[in-house]
């Protein structure tokens, strides 16, 4: 834990006021407190937590060298040109620790660091109870009340823990490059079917065709029934196709940002990951002999009675107290 100095205040409400101001050095340390499991931490959640928000979050998942930095390039230049903030938390589940520091080829996201509308946050797992899942919920939970909107969310591989993070995302899109056609073919399916587009990047090179054949096969072994995503050809470098791209994600976004589903569907997500975090069948117990039910607990959140986080504070001080019985 660190110590409170006049730098560095250790006052709920003073940090969370900040965050919401937009202040980026306090969320850059709110976010180290998050990751870190600073005690704190989860008081701050609870108070910064809003159902409400709507700002859109992005998952960015596939292969290593998909290209998935320069996409996110491009689509960062995209919604800037428009106006609006911009937030990217980079996750690495092979790294107990950042430091803030970009990952690897993330290094080029570099041209829009000076950038004030634009956050750029590494992250791996450090000591975070739920892992990368759940510091990358609060992540993006911090980064929207700070204002960014929309937020992406890009993974370096698309192991269990990035479709773990993917599923956090409002949308994911899942980018894969020509020679990855027998990669295509073992995939699992719920790899496939986490992307609600998929995009097939670096266009202009030799293979594509084939690349989109393969998916497409893939696409036609999934259950009847199941979603299945377009896909869309682009190229992150050129910037060919980023227009189709954004036009997919907009079509997407019209008919879901409006829906009290997605609210819930998030505060559902967030609430599910906490139970998790706790222990999922103590959690449980706790939270029907208290709410009834999680369906209940869920619409006292939306209806602004508490929070996620307070729940998780509730069962966190269940489990204290029977500890010390």
């Amino acid at each position: 834990m660190e110590p409170e100095t006049d730098l560095f205040p250790r006052d709920t409400g003073l940090l969370v006021g900040k965050v919401l101001q937009g202040e980026t050095r306090t969320l850059a340390r709110v976010l180290s407190m998050v990751e870190n499991g600073d005690p704190l931490s989860e008081s701050i959640m609870h108070d910064i937590y809003d159902p409400a928000r709507r700002s859109l979050t992005v998952g960015v998942t596939g292969p290593p060298g998909a290209g998935k930095s320069t996409l996110t390039c491009r689509l960062i230049g995209y919604w800037r040109g428009s106006g609006r903030k911009v937030g990217v938390i980079a996750v690495d589940p092979s790294s107990p620790f950042s430091g803030g520091a970009l990952l690897g080829d993330r290094v080029r996201m570099q041209e829009h660091a000076s950038d004030p509308g634009v956050f750029i946050r590494s992250m791996g797992s450090r000591g975070h109870l739920g892992g990368l899942a759940g510091s990358t919920r609060d992540a993006l939970e911090l980064l929207a009340a700070a204002g960014y909107d929309p937020v992406i969310v890009e993974t370096v591989g698309v192991g269990q823990a990035e479709v773990e993070v993917a599923s956090l995302a409002d949308i994911t899109l899942l980018v894969l490059v020509p020679g990855m056609g027998d990669e295509v073919q073992t995939m699992k399916a719920g790899i496939m079917e986490i992307g609600d587009i998929i995009v097939l990047n670096k266009a202009d090179r030799q293979g594509i065709d084939q690349l989109e054949s393969s998916v497409m096969a893939s696409l036609e072994l999934l259950p009847e029934g199941s979603h299945r995503p377009p896909v869309v050809r682009c190229s992150s470098l050129t910037g060919d196709g980023i227009e189709e791209l954004t036009g997919e994600m907009d079509g997407l976004l019209s008919g879901i940002l409006d829906r009290d589903s997605l609210v819930r569907r998030r505060t559902t997500l967030i609430l599910e990951s906490i139970l998790r975090e706790k222990g999922r069948h103590m959690a449980a117990r706790v939270v029907e002999a208290r709410f009834g039910s999680i369906e209940r607990a869920v619409d006292l959140i939306l209806d602004g009675k508490t929070t996620p986080y307070g729940i998780g504070v509730l069962l966190s001080e269940e489990h204290a107290s029977k500890a010390g019985d």
